[in-house]
């Protein structure tokens, strides 16, 4: 799996912490930030779809 980096601001991550852990929903930031991602994109096919951009690369 490729690694990644990126700058976040600080706000940003603990918030995003809060929801990392033991009896929270994620078990590691990285795993919440693929969740975003996945649903980010899911959330941009929909709109694309409706707007009738689904096709082509």
């Amino acid at each position: 799996m490729p690694k990644i980096s990126l700058d976040m601001p600080s706000e940003l991550l603990s918030d995003l912490k809060g929801h990392v852990g033991d009896d929270k929903k994620f078990i590691s930031v990285a795993d919440a930030i693929r969740s975003a991602c996945r649903k980010l994109l899911d959330q941009l096919d929909s709109i694309d779809a409706r707007q009738g951009r689904i096709g082509g690369e």
